[in-house]
């Protein structure tokens, strides 16, 4: 019996030893989150391995793109308190999708009105699990978020301020990217690497690697299409590009014959 739980013991040693490996490699070679970035209204706060954007939408009213990893959203309220705003001050929060690590603060924000592709719905509201590789081993809990579903393509006003909406599932099934004064929030769709290349989404941690690039090809050529005047590229878990489209030109460009 003892050598029996010494084996088991053993392999699962090296089951989270191998997981953290994975993690590692995961993360490495990425630009760090660029805390404090600002650009047109949007502002970026660190918040451990994730990054919020905190967007000034009218005189004493901010919208956030995500909240964060931390329930106790300590770095999103310490903003809010540089501006001499309280967690009401917060009018609404607009998610790239529902994985934890981008919704840890919701509930100290009550007066937010919480928002995500329709079909992130289910996800963000706990009634269904995650479907990554490393997601999928937490099963669903009801988080007690209600939230207001979006379209793919609508143009929500919030306060005084215009936000496109674009769905690039693949990370999930319901990824959304945001528009917001020229800035591109991309949330884990994708990643810029040390040397400001684009990568989309990690395999470890997202439904489809294919239907992300796909859909990352497919934002590029909206964006493109429409004329779209883009400045600046947010990734919720790395570095800001300010290159306007041209980083994500060269992905698409390298995508999509894929």
């Amino acid at each position: 019996m003892r050598i029996a739980l010494r084996i088991l013991g053993l392999v699962a040693a090296l089951l989270i030893i191998a997981a953290v490996a994975v993690i590692a490699v995961t993360f490495l070679g990425r630009q760090s989150i660029t805390d404090g970035f600002e650009t047109n209204g949007v502002h970026i706060v660190k918040d451990g391995i994730v990054s919020v954007a905190v967007v000034a939408v009218a005189q004493g009213e901010v919208a956030l793109i995500d909240a964060g990893n931390d329930k106790s959203g300590q770095a999103i309220l310490a903003e809010l308190s540089r501006r001499q705003l309280g967690p009401d001050a917060v009018t609404a929060i607009l998610l790239t999708h529902g994985h934890p690590d981008h919704t840890g603060a919701i509930a100290m924000f009550p007066k937010a009105q919480v928002m995500a592709l329709e079909a992130e719905v289910a996800l963000v509201e706990g009634r269904t699990a995650a479907r990554g590789p490393l997601p999928r081993l937490f099963p669903a809990r009801p988080t007690g978020v209600n939230v207001t579903p979006l379209q793919d393509g609508v143009t929500v006003t919030v306060g005084e301020t215009q936000i496109g909406v674009f769905a690039v599932p693949g990370h999930t099934a319901g990824s959304a990217a945001y528009l917001v004064n020229g800035v591109l929030l991309l949330g884990d769709a994708a990643d810029t690497a040390s040397d400001g290349e684009v990568k989309g989404a990690p395999w470890i941690f997202s439904d489809s690697q294919a239907e992300d690039r796909a859909s990352l090809v497919g934002l590029d050529q909206r964006l493109l299409r429409d004329g779209v005047d883009v400045t600046a590229i947010v990734f919720a878990h790395s570095g800001v590009l300010t290159k306007g489209l041209a980083p994500l030109d060269a992905f698409a460009q390298k995508n999509q014959s894929r």
